[in-house]
């Protein structure tokens, strides 16, 4: 996995293209680390993409098959590798945006799912192939997948395990939106410098109110909202939207 940081973005690629970039166990804690390791304080945004023709095929099927583990070991493993990936993105508050530029499948699509955006290269594949190897979701899957695209639909791509192009995954709403290969770049770019002209900290709180909110009872749901929003006051980027509105300039958030 290779770490690259600059003009505000944390780059995360994922580097094992003969193996279509399959997750293994470290590769997964250092998933973690470097969204754990991004804060608002220098980054605006962390970027998920693969080397080579693929994002990520999922997990390691060689690793699968060479394990022998009681279903307590198997809960250990899986909660501080994959299990780690998802709770570092939900409570990062840091934008992620998965730059899709090949093949998403099994937890390749839950990381997808787990991202902030989702921009893919039109001729990728999605799948949500756990069960074709005797598993079912993870990654976040069975918590995401509904909430995004909707019960019925998560179970038809969980149950079938069939593969879809990137332009039923835009439909579905598992990603933004799916683009020429030649384009994603500039896509994603374009998000990018949209993404460095907000202030960081108040997108990192609306993130956390939005992500805190899921599936709670609306009046936690409001109190949570409060809470963010009056962190939100304090900060020296409301301070400064507010006066460059009523100076009539353009805000300069830190």
């Amino acid at each position: 996995m290779r770490i690259t940081d600059g003009d505000g973005v944390r780059t995360v690629t994922f580097d094992r293209p003969d193996s279509k970039n399959a997750f293994t166990e470290q590769a997964a804690r250092d998933l973690a680390s470097a969204i754990d390791g991004a804060s608002t304080a220098d980054h605006d945004a962390i970027v998920l993409t693969g080397e080579g023709d693929a994002f990520s095929a999922g997990g390691d099927i060689e690793a699968m098959a060479a394990r022998e583990e009681t279903a307590a070991e198997s809960f250990e493993r899986v909660q501080n590798t994959l299990g780690r990936v998802v709770e570092a993105a939900m409570t990062s508050p840091v934008p992620i945006v998965a730059k899709v530029n090949g093949d998403a499948v099994g937890a390749g699509l839950a990381v997808t799912a787990v991202s902030d955006f989702a921009y893919a290269a039109a001729d990728a594949t999605f799948g949500c192939a756990f069960v074709r190897v005797g598993l079912v979701p993870d990654t976040g899957g069975t918590f995401l997948l509904p909430k995004l695209i909707g019960l019925r639909a998560a179970k038809r791509l969980a149950f079938t395990a069939d593969f879809f192009g990137a332009a039923e995954a835009a439909e579905l709403g598992l990603i933004n939106e799916a683009v020429p290969a030649d384009e994603l770049d500039a896509t994603v770019d374009d998000l990018l410098e949209t993404l460095g002209k907000r202030p960081s900290e108040t997108i990192g709180l609306a993130k956390r109110a939005m992500h805190e909110n899921l599936g709670t009872y609306w009046r936690e749901a409001l109190e949570q909202e409060l809470l963010t929003q009056s962190l939100a006051y304090g900060t020296s980027d409301h301070e400064e939207g507010v006066s460059a509105f009523l100076e009539g300039r353009s805000p300069d958030f830190s």
